[in-house]
């Protein structure tokens, strides 16, 4: 498949285009909508527009924020979005993802705070108030992808050939590497409820139960094959999410908002064919019972009816907030992040990104409009680069989405939503080319043996210098 190149120089154009391709991607030329508030659990948010969670690989060896995680959030703070979902930190330190990733706990509360308070003062400066801006942190274990020892909930043959004891060494799974026991599950829980009280005293508005990508806790939804009470059973293989919020809820009530980004479609891996370079299904057999949101006849199509389930119970529990997301970065990524260009090694997208697009914004809605109370974060929007602005308005309005989030997007153009309100559009010369590269370097390891931190080489000079130390 030819890469997709991004010509659409006019709305007109990539409307045209859409239509083409019978795919149901509406634009709209009026953004008003996105800078009205709303409110989320009780608390006001100024505007419709949020900063994606984005490892940045820029943690010290501790798990404290370093220079250039300050660096990023407030360079997002000062971007007019007034959501700021802050990435992935892990509940334990064997639970990371690389050895730079955020960790929160109680020894790390000091730095944290000082990251709140020098991210809402960078808002503050920029916008006037940070009265209905709200910062939340993902609370994690990255499970199989741990940096070195895997946590795997259950054993996938297919998955598993994805999986190393150590990223640096990239030595394969052995046969015999064993599951994670209901005991060590069960201490998880207990870290869990310690790393959402490190939040709550750093001053952050909410936390996210992190269910997303093939992390842990997405691995256990779908762990129909684990023996225990972890597996098995929809109560079971949802029971560790629901008692960690029950219990984040006993401890701190209302204090701090819990919201869950959760993927609703796992859909299966796929690999890269040594002839064409693009990405295809790798084999799987039916009934296919290995992933969460699929059909098991048919499982690169989704069914959502336990996601549904899944979020009636956590609206039930007190969740106030979800984050919609698919597939997974290190099989799938097409699925949740559609692309121009493959990280490096990785599989030309065997679809047009405007087909992924078009899923994610399909699906989403099926959410939203099965929960219209709840507010939901809607993603796959930086690949429409100039005119994302226009798709999120066109989906608020027809009440596909709540919150329009920009990933990618926000690593290159911080301040769209800021830009997009005073312009009434974005600067094409500004926006996200998704080409990767903040993947490369997500990936890339720095001469210390750890991981190089993250941003976009593109539109930010700090990493484009970081960039080329690469090559």
């Amino acid at each position: 498949m030819e890469r997709a190149k991004f010509e659409y120089k006019t709305l007109e154009q990539i409307i045209e285009d859409c239509a083409k391709r019978a795919l149901h991607i509406e634009f709209d030329p009026d953004l008003s909508i996105l800078y009205e508030p709303i409110e989320i659990g009780g608390r006001k948010l100024g505007n419709r527009l949020a900063v994606h969670p984005m490892e940045g690989s820029d943690a010290t060896a501790d798990g404290k924020p370093g220079e250039l995680a300050f660096h990023r959030w407030k360079r997002f703070a000062s971007g007019g979005a007034k959501l700021l979902w802050g990435e992935a930190a892990a509940v334990v330190p064997d639970g990371r993802s690389n050895p730079r990733q955020l960790i929160a706990c109680k020894e790390n509360v000091r730095e944290l705070t000082e990251l709140v308070k020098q991210t809402r003062c960078a808002h503050r400066d920029a916008l006037g108030t940070d009265s209905d801006f709200l910062i939340g942190i993902q609370l994690s274990h990255a499970g199989r992808h741990c940096f070195t020892k895997p946590a795997l909930a259950f054993r996938l043959p297919v998955h598993d050939s994805f999986t190393v004891l150590d990223k640096r060494t990239r030595e394969p799974l052995p046969a015999d590497y064993p599951v994670v026991t209901d005991d060590y599950l069960e201490h998880l829980e207990e870290s869990f409820v310690d790393a959402a009280r490190a939040a709550c005293d750093s001053g952050f508005d909410f936390i996210d139960i992190k269910q997303c990508h093939s992390y842990l806790l997405n691995e256990l939804l779908a762990a129909r094959t684990r023996a225990g009470k972890y597996g098995g059973t929809f109560e079971n293989r949802t029971r560790f999410v629901g008692n960690v919020v029950r219990r984040i809820k006993d401890a701190l009530a209302d204090e701090i908002l819990i919201a869950s980004r959760l993927n609703i479609f796992d859909s299966i891996p796929f690999g890269k064919d040594p002839a064409t370079g693009i990405g295809k299904p790798l084999p799987y057999e039916v009934p296919y019972e290995l992933a969460w949101g699929v059909d098991e006849s048919n499982p690169q199509r989704e069914n959502l009816s336990e996601p549904i389930k899944l979020i009636e119970s956590l609206s039930m529990l007190g969740v106030s907030m979800l984050s919609v997301s698919i597939g997974s970065p290190y099989w799938s990524p097409h699925l949740l992040r559609p692309f121009s260009r493959p990280v490096e090694g990785g599989y030309l997208s065997p679809e047009h990104p405007l087909v992924g697009v078009d899923r994610l914004f399909r699906l989403t809605g099926e959410i939203q409009k099965a929960f219209p109370h709840i507010p939901v974060v809607g993603a796959g929007y930086s690949w429409l680069r100039q005119f994302m602005l226009n798709a999120a308005a066109a989906n608020v309005r027809s009440g596909r989405v709540t919150i329009v989030g920009a990933g990618r997007g926000a690593l290159a153009y911080p301040e769209f939503a800021r830009e997009g309100k005073a312009q009434g559009s974005l600067d094409s010369r500004k926006v996200c080319l998704n080409d990767s590269l903040c993947s490369n370097l997500l990936r890339a390891f720095a001469s210390d043996g750890g991981k190089t931190p993250t941003g976009c080489p593109i539109r930010d000079a700090t990493y484009r210098e970081i960039y080329k130390l690469l090559k």
